[in-house]
């Protein structure tokens, strides 16, 4: 290695006079910035942004090329919170942020606009607004040694008691998703710190204020930023998090960013000075799932058919693709939404419940054969090739997966009475909780940090603090809790209870529990609609789905669906469910929203 850090192979590549050799150089410093090793992929940035002033023009294209490749990346680009109510205390986007390891590392967060907050928790950008004028036009950017990258946010205040659904779901692009609350506090696990947001579960609090990213353009790269966030991050040892918040849109050009160990109170005034954009700049309006309003009577619109006897149900976070686990085959049914086509995924062994990564890049698929003991794992599935990248050791019958806010893949494992919790890249193990026996699901609440279990032989949901992973309550519930589910805007848990034809709701913030609620016969599956205002209930003993009033419990409609159904899947876009039938080999399309 050379005193840059880089390969002298790659040096001698680079400093050659031969065109080819520079551009083989290239694509080897390409290759470099995508690695896990953030000094070298670092170095090797910034040869590829002296190498963009290179004398031959095919070089220096190639390497502005290979920059934009291994620069940061937000999906959406925009997010557009629409008209909302005068009195509507908060609303929150969730954006994916793409990039090699380099471009979450020591990367802060430029927030610009009245009442915009923002956290950076791994590869997840949480923008919170807190509407305090009547127009939001404003911008929060991710900075780091992978260059910079922003999402215009948007949004306007309507009248008092204008009509608004708090929601939750996919939203913008592909991975972004949005959702609102009338309550006035901030979520459990965030305080606010000077201006900014923490969260006590996401690492280090390191707070940053800078001011607004300029206007023109959507990315910038820059040696100066590159240099001083990496500084920042050998001094502090490693990638962080970091967060802003300013109040207004101030041009000034970006410093260069130190972390501050003292950070600067900023006034109160500050939160409240901005004035509306005169006259307001015209937005292109981007649909959200809080414009689709559930409906308290759902319809069936059609079915599909999939494997043999379907049982788990996932769709994908753009709403386009639905995954099926048919337990009396060995195959992963993938169905295109719009053409209803069925693509077969062989797997090794019996696939019982799936889990899409919020990128939705990956499927989770458990399995077990009908022993509960044979062939327990979980296939990892990639969706764009649709090949099973790999199988996850796991204890005894692996029940229903979830993916938690932080991308970790929750496994409760039936018959042995404990959850996996399995890294959100290398899907290694990194917890084993024991609950009560035996867990059957779970659902997370964000705002709260809280995650529940609902355990089946126990008659109980287990509350887990998700900053400790320590249990904080058991709270009992109707007999045989089969299957859980928390409302998207975080508020309410819906529980199943197989044996008790009903249904409890659980308050994920004070956890006190109500119910219990009649249903159908053998709930088995739970879900909620894209806004909270509904849950479902899946009754695979009188093939029926169940609507309840997502706060009071009150169920508003029984819709019948396909034969012995077990398990329900929501659109992000609150449009659509999907319910499989295992007795007749079918999904039922649900018209929910509108």
């Amino acid at each position: 290695m050379s005193d840059t850090g880089l390969p002298l192979s790659v040096l001698t590549e680079i400093g050659s006079p031969i065109r080819e050799s520079r551009l083989t150089g290239v694509d080897e410093l390409a290759r470099l910035a995508w690695g896990a090793d953030l000094a070298l992929a670092a170095s090797a940035r910034h040869a590829l942004q002296q190498m963009t002033e290179d004398d031959s023009r095919s070089v220096s294209a190639a390497a502005v090329a290979a920059l934009e490749r291994t620069a940061v990346r937000l999906d959406p680009e925009r997010i557009d919170f629409g008209t909302v109510a005068a009195e509507t205390q908060r609303l929150v986007a969730e954006v994916r942020v793409d990039g090699p390891p380099l471009a979450v590392a020591g990367a802060t967060v430029t927030v610009s606009g009245p009442g915009l907050r923002a956290m950076l928790s791994d590869r997840t950008l949480r923008i919170m607004w807190l509407p305090r004028s009547d127009w939001l036009d404003g911008s929060v950017t991710v900075r780091g040694p992978a260059g910079w990258a922003d999402v215009r946010v948007t949004g306007q205040v309507g009248t008092a008691g204008a009509p608004f659904a708090p929601a939750g779901g996919s939203a913008y692009g592909t991975s972004g998703s949005a959702y609102g609350t009338s309550r006035g506090a901030e979520p459990e696990g965030l305080r606010t710190y000077d201006g900014g947001m923490v969260a006590n579960g996401y690492g280090p609090s390191r707070v940053t204020v800078l001011p607004a990213p300029p206007s023109p353009g959507r990315r910038q790269i820059g040696t100066t930023v590159l240099v001083a966030i990496l500084t920042t991050l050998v001094v502090l040892g490693g990638a962080g998090v970091a967060m802003a918040l300013l109040s207004d849109g101030r041009s000034e050009p970006p410093p260069v960013v130190a972390l501050p160990t003292q950070p600067q109170p900023q006034p109160a005034e500050a939160f409240e000075s901005a004035e509306p954009a005169s006259p307001a700049p015209e937005v292109t309006r981007v649909p959200l799932a809080q414009r689709v309003k559930s409906v308290a009577k759902p319809r069936v619109i059609g079915t599909i058919r999939v494997g043999a006897e379907p049982e788990g149900v996932a769709v994908a976070p753009d709403g386009r693709t639905i995954y099926v686990a048919n337990q009396n085959s060995r195959i992963l049914s993938v169905v295109d939404a719009a053409t209803r086509k069925v693509t077969p995924v062989v797997l090794r062994n019996t696939p019982r419940f799936v889990a899409v990564s919020r990128d939705g890049n990956t499927v989770f698929v458990s399995m077990y054969e009908d022993d509960k003991h044979t062939g327990s794992g979980v296939a990892v599935v990639d969706t764009r090739s649709r090949k099973v990248l790999r199988y996850l050791d796991t204890g005894h019958m692996p029940y229903t997966l979830a993916v938690a806010p932080d991308n970790k893949l929750w496994v409760p494992i039936h018959s042995d009475g404990r959850l996996e919790i399995f890294s959100s890249g290398t899907l290694r193990m990194v917890s084993e909780l024991p609950v009560k026996p035996n867990p059957h699901a779970v659902g997370f609440s964000s705002d709260q940090m809280r995650a529940f279990t609902a355990n089946h032989e126990s008659n109980a949901v287990t509350v887990i603090d998700m900053r400790t992973n320590g249990v904080l309550r058991s709270i009992p519930v109707s007999r045989a809790p089969h299957s859980i589910a928390v409302s998207p805007d975080g508020r309410m848990a819906l529980v199943a209870g197989y044996e008790a034809d009903a249904a409890n709701l659980i308050d994920t913030v004070t956890l006190k529990r109500t119910g219990p609620f009649k249903v159908g016969r053998d709930p088995q599956s739970v879900a909620f609609s894209a806004d909270s205002r509904y849950g479902y209930t899946v009754n695979e003993g009188d093939g029926t789905i169940s609507v309840l009033n997502g706060r009071t419990g009150a169920v508003t409609a029984t819709v019948k669906v396909g034969k012995s159904p077990r398990t329900i899947g929501v659109s992000p876009d609150g449009r659509l469910a999907y319910v499989s039938n295992g007795g007749d080999n079918t999904i039922s399309i649900l018209r929910v929203g509108e």
